[in-house]
């Protein structure tokens, strides 16, 4: 290998070597980005969590007026089940439940 040969060969090695650094510059900003976006949509789902369960908490009234059947019937209306087998849990799009239902608004003879 000649001399103006080797130089050539350095020139090309230099070129490509700052087309990788270039690349890895670039690649490097993109992951500083998503990771800045993970952290931030992180946040914002532990707080978006942290308000649905506040919303989904079942109200205590300090109204003592109220009778039993009428704080289960606030809390069917607010969306959440009355029965024995799903007590407290959301009733999802406010799907009537019949066990709920039948809780609430059997007679009693």
């Amino acid at each position: 290998m000649t001399n103006k040969e080797l130089l050539q060969a350095f020139d090309g090695f230099s070129e490509e070597l700052l087309t990788v650094l270039g690349t890895s510059e670039r690649l490097k900003k993109q992951v500083q980005t998503v990771l800045e976006e993970n952290a931030r949509l992180r946040l914002e789902n532990r707080q978006l969590q942290e308000l649905l369960a506040q919303r989904q908490a079942p109200v205590v009234e300090k109204n003592t007026h109220n009778t039993g059947k009428e704080h289960l019937e606030q809390l069917y209306n607010e969306g959440f089940h009355v029965c024995n087998d799903f007590y407290g849990q959301s009733r999802g799009s406010r799907e009537d439940c019949l066990i709920c239902m039948e809780l609430l608004y059997r007679d009693d003879r």
